[in-house]
């Protein structure tokens, strides 16, 4: 079965079904509230958790390291919530599993597992699937990365990270209309 076939098909039809249950059980005034209620508690919830994950990719940052469990969490994070805002009990469910710390954490770890994480000068590179080059097979064949190793961030032999500063001397095209 295809994840949008159920995604799109399969998954409003259940939340159709549990929410006309839940309506003639509870009443329908109720169960509208119900659903409104787990709106705004999943909304707090993103933005506490959503801070806090933001705070320790910052921290992580800052000491060096690639926060990469963070940006999985950050992932996890936006999905709950989008999930908690769409209406239906079962996608409330998912949603506020995917906010609560514990399995969130076992969520992130195992998307982390099927995922690559590599360093670079100009940012940091994903890729699902695991495997030994960061770099993948490319169109010409299954080349290893061209210019060796990559590391996250320069360091030198003893770790250290190497500061240095530089300058922009790339010209803007404001500078360039200017010039004319």
């Amino acid at each position: 079965m295809s994840v949008f076939l159920f995604l799109f098909i399969v998954m409003p039809i259940a939340e159709m079904a549990v929410l006309i249950k839940v309506g003639g059980i509870i009443g329908v005034l109720n169960t509208v509230g119900l659903v409104l209620l787990t709106a705004v508690i999943g909304a707090w919830l993103l933005r506490q958790q959503g801070l806090a994950t933001l705070l320790r990719a910052n921290q992580r940052l800052n000491s060096g390291e690639l926060p990469a469990k963070e940006v999985a969490e950050g992932l996890i994070l936006a999905v709950g919530g989008a999930l908690l805002l769409t209406p239906g009990f079962i996608t409330d469910t998912i949603g506020f599993l995917c906010l609560i710390p514990g399995t969130r954490h076992w969520l992130a770890a195992q998307a982390l597992k099927r995922m690559v994480v590599s360093g670079q000068s100009r940012g940091f590179y994903f890729r699902a699937g695991g495997g030994q080059s960061p770099f993948g097979q490319d169109p010409f064949g299954n080349r290893e990365n061209p210019f060796g190793q990559q590391r996250p961030f320069d360091r030198d032999s003893d770790g250290n990270i190497i500061e240095g500063e530089y300058e922009d001397e790339t010209e803007s095209d404001r500078d360039r209309i200017e010039k004319k």
